[in-house]
């Protein structure tokens, strides 16, 4: 019956043993109706299970999630505040790469800004550049020219002494700039991400940082892209990935030796 294979399917989906991550990325694309049965299907199965004996976990298993836990222990992240192309070109009205979603986020960038100044968390700025002659802007338009005004940051956000500067000429901030460099001397292991494009820029920039170990947080009032389907997809695409272990546990013993 219908109803017999709607249960085996939720069931099925409920017991797949994915990663909690991508559990959730897929529950969030399901329909409404069956996203509300998740819920109470995995309540009622972890009540089953807990009326069961309890079964001790293998030597192997039982030191493989210790393991897990000395290495994170009680550390706290220690976190770089990366502000992406809140440029001129990107947030006046009329320029050919306007992100106008951009300008409704700069209260909220310019409070994270605040905070991470009055806290000690290191600001980053990371800003497109291009040479006059760059083929780069025969396929997207001129913007961000080196030495033009719409290659500065938005006024309002401008960087202060003490805040870091990263020049890139092109999608994520890691290629042909000196961002690792900077975030080695800074002995930081989580990345806030903000500004623009969050689809573009951001996601980008954030698949190179999982990639090199970094946790990524890209808090959602603090984003922009050009619409508000594309930012959805890359926070979901970003909310399902972790950082690439070997280079997650490589990175905190260099962050831990620094500190």
């Amino acid at each position: 019956m219908p109803e017999d294979d709607a249960l085996a399917d939720l069931l099925a989906f409920v017991l797949a043993g994915r990663p909690e991550r991508l559990t959730a990325a897929a529950v969030a694309q399901m329909s409404p109706e069956h996203r509300a049965a998740v819920g109470p299907a995995t309540e009622t199965l972890a009540a089953l299970a807990l009326e069961q004996d309890p079964v001790a976990p293998s030597p192997g298993l039982r030191e493989r999630i210790l393991s897990t836990l000395r290495a994170r222990g009680d550390r706290a992240p220690r976190r770089a505040l990366l502000v992406c192309d809140m440029l001129v070109d990107h947030l006046t009205p009329g320029r050919p790469l306007e992100v106008p979603r951009a300008r409704a986020i700069v209260p909220a960038v310019a409070r994270r800004i605040d905070d991470a100044r009055a806290t000690g968390v290191p600001v980053v700025y990371i800003l497109d550049r291009h040479a006059p002659d760059d083929p780069e802007l025969e396929e997207w338009g001129e913007h961000a020219v080196e030495g033009t005004e719409g290659a500065e940051v938005w006024p309002p956000l401008a960087p202060k002494p003490g805040d870091h500067l990263v020049t890139k000429p092109t999608y994520s901030a890691f290629h042909a700039s000196n961002l690792a460099q900077v975030l080695e001397e800074l002995a930081v292991d989580t990345l806030v991400l903000t500004g623009c494009l969050t689809e573009v820029h951001m996601l980008a920039t954030a698949t190179d940082a999982l990639q090199r170990g970094f946790e990524v947080e890209m808090p959602p009032d603090s984003q922009a892209g050009m619409s508000a389907q594309t930012e959805q997809v890359a926070m979901a695409i970003l909310a399902a990935v972790l950082p690439y272990a070997p280079a997650r546990k490589a990175l905190l013993e260099r962050v831990q030796a620094a500190a």
